[in-house]
């Protein structure tokens, strides 16, 4: 076994191995050697984040010349500059290791010596907190997804508790979201979180949607046409429960659809059902529940 510093004849590799995670989460997904190369070197899509980041560090275990798992570490600064929650911070990044195989029986053994070399660099680094998360560069994954029992169980053998919420992540074909009538217009305008498309009912903006196409730069998604994420859904308190929040998102896949978005993810925490309920009804399946928030006290 052979834990060492990525280097750039990793890659394929490396990119199948964590291509693998993906579409245990997601269906169809997967991301190009350029898109991870480009995560390993900063994340721009994170900007308030990554701006925090004092040193990346990506390391592989190798086994009979084989990457059996790799890591992203990253070292926070420890300045009033850095949010609270990341300061004086490591953290692992994304953790994917090869499962045992009949043909491979002994892969885990790859991950878990990687973990522990994931410890022995905070040590190095000197940090005073650490941190685990499991974010890929491809949309809907973070955290630790239900579908990867073996990461999980590698963070705890390690010492890592989750000690944050579960996030449900929900996917809808967007031909099949429901397209109600309502005595509503739309107005699209740029929004915060993606292109925003706001219900106006006798000339009063009662609600809105905002969707985000821009999830394949990289590029990062292949083989599912385009997907797109609900960045915000609103509608006012005293417009609630008349259909106006199920028209809101019929008006936004009558948009998607013209630039031909096939896949809409939005997200949910597990304390939020009603919500939840709502994703369901107007054509939304879970797709996973992922922890968030695996740390070491």
């Amino acid at each position: 076994m052979l834990i060492r510093p990525f280097v750039r004849g990793d890659r394929e590799q490396v990119t199948s191995l964590v291509n693998a995670h993906i579409a245990a989460v997601v269906p169809g997904v997967s991301v190009s050697v350029q898109a991870l190369l480009s995560q390993l070197e900063r994340e721009p899509g994170e900007y308030i984040v990554d701006r925090w980041v004092r040193e990346r560090v990506t390391l592989v275990a190798e086994q009979r010349g084989r990457v059996v798992a790799a890591a992203h570490l990253l070292r926070y600064g420890d300045g009033a500059d850095t949010g609270e929650h990341y300061r004086d911070a490591g953290e692992i990044r994304w953790l994917v290791c090869w499962p045992d195989a009949p043909c491979w029986p002994d892969a885990s053994a790859g991950g878990e010596a990687l973990a522990v070399a994931c410890h022995a660099q905070f040590q190095r680094w000197g940090v005073g907190r650490r941190l685990a998360d499991g974010a890929l560069p491809a949309p809907g994954v973070y955290g630790v997804p239900e579908q990867w029992p073996h990461i999980r169980a590698l963070y705890e053998r390690i010492g890592f508790r989750h000690d944050g919420p579960t996030e449900v992540v929900h996917l809808a074909r967007v031909e099949a979201l429901a397209r109600p009538e309502a005595p509503l217009t739309a107005r699209r305008t740029v929004g915060i979180n993606g292109t925003r498309l706001t219900a106006v009912l006798d000339g009063r903006d009662v609600g809105y949607i905002e969707v985000d196409t821009n999830l394949d730069g990289g590029p990062r998604v292949s083989r599912t046409g385009t997907w797109a994420d609900v960045g915000n859904l609103w509608v006012e308190p005293e417009h609630r429960r008349r259909g106006f929040g199920r028209w809101l998102v019929g008006a936004a896949a009558d948009w998607l659809e013209l630039g031909g978005t096939t896949r809409l993810l939005d997200y949910s925490d597990t304390t939020e059902e009603s919500y939840a309920a709502f994703l369901a009804a107007v054509g939304f399946i879970v797709l996973t529940r992922t922890a968030r928030g695996f740390k070491i006290s």
